[in-house]
């Protein structure tokens, strides 16, 4: 394990820095946003940008780093996150604020991609499990930990967005510095939705579920938190107990569903998320602490739903389909994600902070209920003919080449060719 961390560790020191910039800007964001703006429908908007921006970015920063190469790339989407972090700071409007974030939200997707294509790149049949484990272990860390940059500065003023853009300039230099050889060309994703819902309706639309939820959670997981009582550091607590929960029970429901049909466990994980959420609306008035606990189930459920989706999917296609599935899947949730933030405003509008709870509960319990229906009409596959479980976390397309569960391809050439030597140092 140490020789394979230590393979990648520029990548890794990249993303975490990344990464504990991206999780304190996504709550000073959600949390001044519904300071200056009043509206929970006007901050779920806002929040929705950079989901939209994750999307837009699938298709448009894989043609960037084809022309320029990984670490130019990833140097300007650095630069760019970095000023539009800062802008968050200087410009306060509506509508600013949706297309900076959109523009963050393409950016990570820039960043992740060059960091992941890089992976990709140096994983073998005998690491690629490996790779992928420490790579979403340090994901989930990192954005589980920037939460608690809050209480540096609060999220008033200009100060935690000048923090925030700090991190994203300091993840620039593993990366700038690094003396591994950079990967060949990525591909732009070619993704037959249709065919895929045909394939498994189940996995559609339960990815499509979990990028409402997580969406919501990421959007207004803070504002939830503030109504209910909670200080700077009663916020990060709550949303890192979340995403804790998610890196960490996700191994044994992994375990549970390689061993089951994989349908009763994600009916079981919906309706036992919904569960939690319903808990945690009831007692975080007078029991916080009970309520902080609870939110490890309900993370460790939510998170779930995405990988247990994922796994589903791949059951029903040759393994020569799983990386186009997985990608097809990829794009879902992030549909989901864009929209889910929305959603969440209008339920925090209609029914207060705690609303956000009732909204993941009605979605996890409409899951729950269509995962049964499935289950009566489809055939069983039997549990030694299941493949493998793995946890996962929703990044760039780049990522799914680790997947251990999936056949790598080659390297692909996009349709625009790539520049010549004098067109790259202009």
């Amino acid at each position: 394990m140490l020789r394979t961390v230590s393979s990648i560790f520029s990548l890794l020191i990249a993303v975490a820095i990344l990464l504990l910039g991206s999780g304190l800007l996504g709550t000073v964001i959600a949390l001044r946003a519904s300071a200056e703006f009043m509206s929970s429908n006007i901050t779920g908007l806002i929040m929705s940008g950079f989901f939209v921006g994750y999307v837009i970015g699938s298709y448009i920063c894989p043609r960037i780093q084809q022309n320029v190469g990984h670490i130019r790339s990833f140097s300007t989407f650095a630069a760019i996150g970095s000023a539009a972090v800062i802008l968050n700071g200087l410009w306060i409007d509506p509508l600013v604020w949706w297309l900076l974030r959109v523009i963050t939200g393409i950016s990570m997707l820039g960043m992740y991609l060059a960091i992941e294509s890089w992976l990709g790149n140096l994983a073998t049949n005998q690491n690629r499990g490996r790779l992928f484990a420490v790579y979403m272990t340090v994901n989930l860390l990192a954005l589980g930990l920037g939460q608690y940059m809050l209480m540096i500065y609060g999220y008033e003023g200009i100060a935690p967005f000048t923090l925030s853009a700090l991190f994203f300039s300091l993840a620039l230099v593993p990366i700038a510095l690094t003396r591994m050889r950079e990967p060949g060309f990525v591909t732009v994703p070619h993704l037959g939705l249709r065919n895929l819902y045909a394939t498994s309706p189940l996995g559609v639309i339960a990815v499509l579920i979990s990028g409402l939820v997580t969406g919501g959670f990421w959007g207004m997981g803070p504002i939830y938190a503030t109504g209910a009582g909670l200080s700077e550091r009663g916020v990060a607590l709550f949303m890192s107990a979340v995403i804790f929960g998610g890196a960490l029970l996700q191994w044994p429901i992994g375990h549970l569903s390689d061993n089951h049909d994989r349908r009763l466990v994600l009916a079981n994980v919906s309706l036992i998320g919904a569960a939690a959420a319903l808990v945690v609306y009831f007692i975080a008035a007078n029991h916080l602490a009970g309520a902080l606990i609870v939110s490890v189930a309900f993370g460790g459920c939510a998170f779930s739903v995405y990988s247990l989706a994922v796994a589903h999917t791949n059951d029903h296609v040759d393994a020569s389909q799983m990386l186009e599935a997985s990608r097809g899947l990829l794009l879902l949730s992030g549909i989901g994600a864009s929209i889910g933030p929305i959603l969440a405003g209008f339920a925090v509008a209609w029914g207060g902070s705690h609303g956000l709870m009732l909204y993941f509960a009605v979605l996890l319990v409409i899951l729950s209920g269509y995962t049964v229906l499935r289950r009566r009409i489809g055939a069983v596959i039997p549990t030694e003919d299941q493949g493998e479980f793995v946890a996962m976390a929703r990044t760039s397309a780049a990522v799914l080449e680790l997947d251990p569960r999936v056949e790598p391809e080659e390297d692909e050439v996009i349709e625009t060719p790539p520049p010549s030597v004098d067109q790259r140092s202009g």
